[in-house]
């Protein structure tokens, strides 16, 4: 199929890579730990790098008329060095494609750290946002594959930031190049995922590929980027992954005999009613594949996004209790 090249992601180093929490643990990540052959991989503890030890007093977020980091036993107020140093670290890095913090984090986390109202034992939580590291991760790479870990343990959320993240990644590669045919290349293995992320975009995108102006490379993949972008803002709908399977269906008309349609519809509502997840009607087009010569087809991005090892992975976890990949629930996963 597609190569597939290693994105560059910075992690928080408490993930997987050393002991570096306030209280001296590691936090074990199973997802993380089987991403290391997959990705390349820059572990960074912001709190220890403003000189907290490890262990160390616990810090916390106190909301005022601006987010404050403080630490209650001490009373020490580390907003000004943590804010300082993620800028200038930030504003270091050359090259991403994207991010994996610890959830919850005062320093790391994204949306769902506790805001407290003052320092004191029991002080009411008021609120919840990201922390002060994670706010400014996403001020300055807003478009980068951005999670924690937790939430990448949902089915849904976990296979849009793959995708997100190995599509940015190969886009890298394009700019790069500097190369026109590349780009026409990347558009066009790229269309059925495209398709199903939203039709609008990916025809403006195909515009821009085509060049009627002859503008510079520069400037087609400037514009190139800004809808790429826009168009991996959100997940799919599950609708517009039926509309993309449909479309492959069309392509096996003379393969396929009449049962294997039928049981590949079937399996199409089993996916509808949030039975069976996206990855196993795929896999059955891609069984057809083996057998059907369409190099077309075959260069697809769609059916191939990222490392099919990444695909199954944790299935019976995401599964248990809710349906967490289930195409038809409405939950925040932008």
């Amino acid at each position: 199929m597609n190569e597939l090249l290693k994105p560059k992601v910075i992690i928080s180093k408490c993930l997987e890579f050393d002991h570096c929490r306030w209280n001296g643990n590691i936090i074990k990540s199973p997802f993380v730990d089987l991403l290391k052959s997959y990705v390349d991989f820059h572990p960074i503890c912001s709190e220890v790098e403003i000189g907290l030890g490890v262990p160390r007093d616990p810090i916390r977020i106190i909301k005022e008329e601006k987010l404050k980091l403080i630490q209650p036993s001490s009373s020490e107020d580390y907003t000004e060095k943590m804010e300082t140093f993620a800028t200038k670290f930030l504003n270091s890095i050359d090259i991403i494609d994207g991010f994996i913090l610890k959830s919850k984090s005062p320093s790391c986390g994204l949306k769902e750290t506790k805001y407290f109202y003052d320092i004191k034992p029991g002080s009411a939580v008021i609120d919840k946002g990201a922390g002060l590291f994670g706010r400014e991760i996403m001020r300055l790479f807003p478009h980068a594959a951005i999670e924690t870990e937790g939430r990448l343990m949902n089915f849904r959320i976990r296979e849009h930031w793959l995708t997100k993240l190995y599509t940015l990644r190969n886009f890298r590669k394009v700019k790069e190049s500097e190369s026109t045919n590349k780009l026409i290349d990347f558009q066009t293995r790229n269309k059925f995922l495209f398709m199903a992320y939203n039709q609008n975009l990916m025809r403006e995108m195909g515009k821009v590929v085509a060049n009627p102006f002859k503008k510079p490379f520069k400037s087609v993949s400037e514009e190139y980027e800004k809808l790429l972008f826009n168009l991996l803002k959100n997940p799919p709908e599950y609708t517009s992954h039926i509309n993309v399977l449909m479309h492959a269906l069309g392509y096996f008309k003379k393969e396929l005999n009449t049962r294997e349609k039928a049981f590949f519809l079937d399996e199409l509502d089993k996916f509808r009613a949030g039975w069976i997840p996206l990855f196993i009607i795929i896999e059955l087009i891609k069984s057809w594949l083996v057998r059907a010569d369409n190099p077309y087809l075959q260069k697809q991005s769609y059916f191939n996004p990222y490392p099919e090892e990444l695909m199954n992975f944790d299935i019976k976890d995401t599964w248990r209790g809710r349906s967490y990949w289930n195409p038809r629930e409405k939950r925040d996963l932008g």
